[in-house]
């Protein structure tokens, strides 16, 4: 399957340009003639240099789906809203999509069916909402509720990020300055050492044959931490190794407290949004294991399907895994009793969003003394091991 960019002249005499993923040119001029559209010109590959103009961010999608919604809601025509979303969009690579949707739409698909063929851009929770919203007349009102879950969502992920970007960036600036201490301070002082031919303190023994071995074998170090961090990789890409990584990171303290209230609220307000949108429990389940980002959580919602399937309840599965705190466990079990899991599910998510801040702002709290004594004992420690022999001098001069 090769992707075509075509110029056709419509029956009234309008231009129109786009692309179209096609086994073959013919193919592409077969299709073209169906719609009544002369061709002009075709040419092939020309899509995926378009696409790799720029990566599509999860903004972007948010403004184009809020956009969409406001102009589906005024009446417009559901082809002449997404052209009109091509011809205004910034980013290169969803205007270029946005084109691909309009050609296939056109082409008698229905609008998810053209989404799905863009994953990158447009997820299986976005596809099968607007499936839901056109299967039930109400594309509009989904598509806003799309653009808020995104924009929550999104901005969730922000927030976890930010409180796991803060500690790398001390620890990395940690590792520059012992570095440069090892290579360049480090071997100036052990040099004046040796010209006093003094007894040296073991702290300050150490300090300079860390150095040394440093100097000599820095390679071996890079090559074991490039090696050590690949290894890590491989072993979290197999399924064994994502299930212990994961659930190593969910029992780590502070931080997996983080995770965990993170993975409650993602989870509640996936899920919620899609049942209230008219998606069906089991298939919103599956979507929202796709989307939960730990594997530990994913397996337990996954049970939670089948569970479902077997014609018993969600919630026993939940409290089975011992991932989910015990009040929303409850409060899933009262929202299935009383047929209103969908605004149950909203409600824990509103909740554990608050949690999510309050758990950052505690991370952040707590990191940020704890680094800097640990910057204060290993280069304060190595300053103090080099000025050792220099007081035990200035004693023995005076």
């Amino acid at each position: 399957m090769a992707t075509f960019t075509y110029t056709a002249r419509a029956v009234n005499g309008d231009l129109k340009s786009a692309t179209i993923d096609a086994p073959s040119r013919d193919d592409v001029i077969a299709q073209l003639k169906k719609q009544r559209l002369n061709v002009v010109k075709i040419d092939e590959g020309t899509a995926n240099k378009k696409k790799r103009m720029g990566s599509i961010k999860m903004r972007d999608i948010v403004i184009f789906t809020r956009q969409f919604s406001t102009m589906i809601n005024a009446g417009l025509p559901l082809v002449q809203a997404l052209d009109i979303l091509s011809n205004q969009s910034e980013n290169p690579a969803l205007k270029d999509i946005t084109r691909q949707v309009v050609f296939d739409v056109e082409s008698g698909n229905t609008l998810a069916d053209a989404l799905r063929k863009h994953p990158k851009a447009f997820n299986d929770l976005y596809v099968n909402m607007v499936a839901a919203g056109e299967a039930g007349g109400i594309l509009d009102t989904i598509l806003m509720r799309l653009a808020v879950f995104i924009e929550k969502n999104d901005a969730l992920v922000r927030k976890v990020k930010g409180a796991m970007i803060y500690p790398v960036v001390i620890m990395s600036v940690a590792a520059i300055a012992i570095t440069v201490l090892l290579i360049f301070v480090i071997p100036t002082f052990a040099t004046m050492f040796a010209s006093a031919n003094i007894a040296l303190p073991l702290p300050t023994r150490i300090v300079i044959s860390l150095s040394k071995a440093l100097k000599r074998y820095w390679w071996l170090v890079g090559g074991v931490m490039f090696g050590g961090s690949t290894m890590i990789k491989r072993y979290y890409a197999t399924s064994n190794g994502r299930l212990a990584i994961d659930r190593l990171l969910l029992k780590a303290p502070i931080l997996g407290d983080v995770l965990r209230k993170s993975a409650v609220s993602r989870f509640t307000r996936t899920l919620g949004t899609l049942i209230s949108s008219g998606v069906s429990i089991l298939e919103g389940l599956e979507i929202t294991a796709k989307t939960s980002g730990n594997r530990v959580i994913q397996d337990a919602i996954m049970e939670s399907r089948s569970s479902i399937a077997g014609g018993e309840t969600i919630a026993a599965p939940l409290k089975k895994s011992q991932v989910f705190p015990a009040m929303v466990i409850s409060m899933i079990a009262v929202g299935e009793q009383t047929g209103g899991l969908d605004e149950m599910l909203t409600k824990i998510a509103d909740f554990y969003d608050e949690e999510v801040d309050a758990a950052v702002s505690g991370l952040l709290a707590m990191m940020e003394p704890l680094m800097i004594v640990f910057l204060g004992i290993v280069v304060g420690g190595m300053v103090v091991a080099m000025y050792l022999p220099i007081f035990d001098m200035v004693n023995a001069a005076g």
